[in-house]
Formats: structure tokens, C-alpha cells, sequence
């Protein structure tokens, strides 16, 4: 009789090739089991163990539970993310090494997308094996087949993600089991509070000059926390090194979203890296400055599209066949402005803390030496980062662009082109 484990690495073998028909045999195996009693419960046990030792092995090389996530559901779909969701909770079960806060907190999350979900997740956890994918199956709606085919998947997918930076200590390591683990801040704070209400605004307001004051103001308390933050660290021994967080950049328009990221995190003294297969930028910064870049990234992108929609319906007449370019030229003149003024309202913050309290001759070796530490960081992790080139398509979907980012969101200086690791294009 076939083996259970046997029969899952078969079928994964055919799902890697390029042979339809022999795929086709050995999911057909798979659907049989191993001809016992409780054959379909050992083929489901052994592909949910499978998933769940595959899912540990990626966490030494730099995947973190939201990367699995976001990868998952972009190659695949948002049944199969549920799938990794449940694995993933599993796993951390099963894991007896010291796991530091951060990643129980991206778990929290990922179950905390949705309440049926998470319900579903919290029950698949508690037995791993069988019931994990049986209540996979039963909640996605699916019958054995397709579930089968789509756990599979899932299962040749992780297994072939490829390293990327270890941009924290991973579950195990030294230093996993830190309290506050470095690259983390303390989001709740009231001033981070602030910004994310003035966001909120920005980004819901019909007026643009009004999300520009809300958007400016949320920079300004940025800079200034991020001036204090730097200070109190050169004052004190808290032990925070530069770390990073991965941020997605999703299709279409997977370059201009880069650009906004790489702009908001120049104007934040932060580093960007782009990913484009993988489908994220790596931003490397301390820890005030990275919780910054995420939030204003996030409000960013969404005031972008708001007004690159508007900037759609005002188009010429006749002009509708070039909605693509025109669209990716208004995104890209979008990011380079705002990291224009971004970086103004960050210079004349940095001014005005030089002018009080700190005193220049304190604050600006301070935030140098940070600047230093940061691009340390970038050349140990990315030796060899590259250029991407950045085109402009349509002349009025540029102007266009340019015009929205100075009407709606916030303040800084010239952009340039977003990197990407060796060898992508």
C-alpha cells in the first residue's frame, strides 16, 4: 500500500514539472489515499504536517508570517492565504523555541482579518493534521478535489520561496525572545494616535486643500518624534539597532507604489529596497521612522488613487485608450512631488529642534550618525541593490500627477528612482 508521505511528495513532484497528464495521475492518487479505512485522514495529516515543517524552515531565512501571507495570497488567491493562515497557527504551536512578541502580534493580525476566520483558524489550530484541512475544506466550500489540488499548491509554493534578508531576530535565534524587539516602536503612543486621526481625515476628505493641512500636520508630529526618539536613544543605552519592515507593493502599477514608498521613507531617513517578483519593498530604518513610513505610506497610497480616480474623469475627451499610461504617469509625478514636500516639512522640523532645546551642535551629529547606521544596514543586507529606471509615458497624466500631490498631501523634496535587489528587473 502507498504511503501517505509518499503520495504527497509525488504529487508535489508532478506539480512542479510540466507534465499536465501526470499531474493529473498523481492528484488522482492522492484523492484515493492509501487505499485504508482512514486513508483520505493520513494523506490529509501528512500534507498539514508537510505545510506546517515547511512554514518553520522559512522563518531562518527572513520570512515573517505577514510575508508567507501577502505572497501566498498574490500567487495564489485569499482561500489558499487561508489555508497558510491556519498552518500558520498551527505552527506556532508547535513551536518550542523562544518567539518574540512581534511575531505573535502579525499572528494576531493575519486571524484577526476576519471573525469567521479567525474562529475557523483557532479550532483547525488546536489539531494538527486531518482536522486542519478538513475544516479548511468545509469553511472555503470546497470538495476534495479542488481542495486537494489547492493544499498542494500551497505546499509547492512555500517550499520554494527563495532567503531574503533576516530583517529580525527569527523564532529560536539570539534575541528572539527580547521584549521589545528592535525594529518595533511603541505604536500606541498618543502621539502616533495623533497622526493616524489626522490620516484618517486626509483621507477622507473631499477637499484637497484639506488633506493637505491634515497630511502636513501628520508630517510635522513625525519629524518632531522622530527628532526626539533619536535623542533620547543618543542619551540613553535602550539597545535599538536599525531593522526594517517589508511593506507590499501590489500590481497594477507595482513601480509607482515602490516610488511612494521609497519617497516617503527618503523623506522619513529610512532606506527602500524594491522586490518586484517577491511584490514588496524592504524599508530599513530605526524603529519611530519605520512605524512612520507604514502609516503614511498606507494614507498616501490611498489618497493617490482617490485622486488619480478624479484626475480619470477630468481627462480630455477621446483620450480614454491610454488609461494605463496616463494612469502610471499621474502615480509616479504623485510620489516624486509628495517626497518633495515630505522632505520640506522634515528639513524645516529638523531646523526648528536645532533652534531650541537640542541645539544643532547636538541634534545633527546625532541624526548623521543614525543616517550612517541605517546605510550600513542597507549594504550589509543588500550588497549590491540596483537602479530601476523610471519612464514618463503621458505628459498630462505627469502634470496631472504633479498638480494632485500639490493640491492634496503633504510636504517634501525631489524624488529618485526606487532600487531593487540584484538581479531583478
Amino acid at each position: 500500500m502507498p504511503d501517505a508521505e509518499d503520495l504527497v511528495a509525488d504529487a508535489l513532484a508532478a506539480v512542479r514539472g510540466t507534465d499536465v497528464r501526470q499531474t493529473e495521475r498523481q492528484l488522482d492518487r492522492l484523492m484515493v489515499g492509501t487505499g485504508t479505512a482512514d486513508g483520505a485522514t493520513a494523506v490529509d495529516a501528512a500534507l498539514a504536517r508537510r505545510l506546517v515543517r515547511g512554514l518553520g524552515r522559512l522563518w531562518p531565512r527572513g520570512w515573517q508570517p505577514v510575508d508567507v501571507h501577502r505572497i501566498v495570497r498574490r500567487r495564489l488567491d485569499a482561500g489558499a492565504a487561508r489555508l497558510v493562515r491556519d498552518a500558520l497557527a498551527a505552527q506556532r504551536r508547535e513551536q518550542a523555541e523562544p518567539v518574540p512578541a512581534w511575531w505573535d502580534d502579525q499572528l494576531r493580525t493575519l486571524t484577526a482579518e476576519g471573525s469567521k476566520d479567525a474562529a475557523q483558524g483557532s479550532k483547525a489550530g488546536r489539531n494538527l493534521g486531518a482536522e486542519m484541512l478538513a475544516a479548511w475544506t468545509a469553511a472555503e466550500g470546497l470538495d476534495r478535489v479542488d481542495a486537494l489540488r489547492a493544499a498542494v499548491d500551497v505546499l509547492a509554493l512555500v517550499e520554494s520561496l527563495p532567503p531574503i534578508a533576516v530583517l529580525r531576530p527569527p523564532p529560536g535565534s539570539t534575541g528572539a525572545a527580547l521584549p521589545r524587539a528592535a525594529g518595533t516602536a511603541r505604536s500606541g503612543s498618543p502621539m502616533l494616535d495623533r497622526v493616524r486621526a489626522l490620516l484618517a481625515k486626509a483621507e477622507s476628505t473631499t477637499f484637497p486643500a484639506e488633506a493637505e493641512a491634515l497630511t502636513g500636520k501628520a508630517q510635522e508630529l513625525i519629524a518632531r518624534h522622530s527628532i526626539d526618539e533619536a535623542l533620547l536613544a543618543a542619551g540613553t543605552e535602550r539597545g535599538d539597532v536599525p531593522s526594517g519592515v517589508r511593506l507590499g507593493v501590489e500590481t497594477p502599477y507595482a513601480g509607482a507604489k515602490a516610488l511612494l514608498v521609497q519617497e516617503v521613507a527618503a523623506a522619513n531617513r529610512c532606506e527602500a529596497i524594491w522586490s518586484d517578483d517577491l511584490g514588496f519593498t524592504t524599508v530599513l530604518g530605526w524603529p519611530a521612522d519605520l512605524v512612520a513610513v507604514e502609516l503614511l505610506y498606507t494614507s498616501l497610497l490611498v489618497q493617490a488613487t482617490a485622486a488619480m480616480l478624479r484626475g480619470r474623469a477630468e481627462r480630455r475627451p477621446g483620450s480614454g485608450r491610454r488609461t494605463k499610461v496616463w494612469d502610471e504617469s499621474f502615480l509616479n509625478a504623485f510620489a516624486l512631488r509628495i517626497g518633495q514636500r515630505l522632505r520640506t516639512a522634515t528639513d524645516a522640523a529638523t531646523e526648528a529642534a536645532g533652534q531650541a532645546e537640542a541645539g544643532a551642535d547636538r541634534l545633527l551629529p546625532v541624526l548623521a550618525a543614525r543616517g550612517e547606521a541605517v546605510r550600513e544596514r542597507l549594504e550589509t543586507l543588500f550588497p549590491g541593490v540596483t537602479r530601476h529606471r523610471l519612464s514618463v509615458r503621458d505628459a498630462e497624466g505627469w502634470s496631472s500627477g504633479t498638480s494632485a500631490a500639490d493640491r492634496a498631501s503633504l510636504d517634501v523634496g525631489g524624488g529618485s528612482k526606487p532600487r531593487q535587489v540584484p538581479g531583478r528587473p
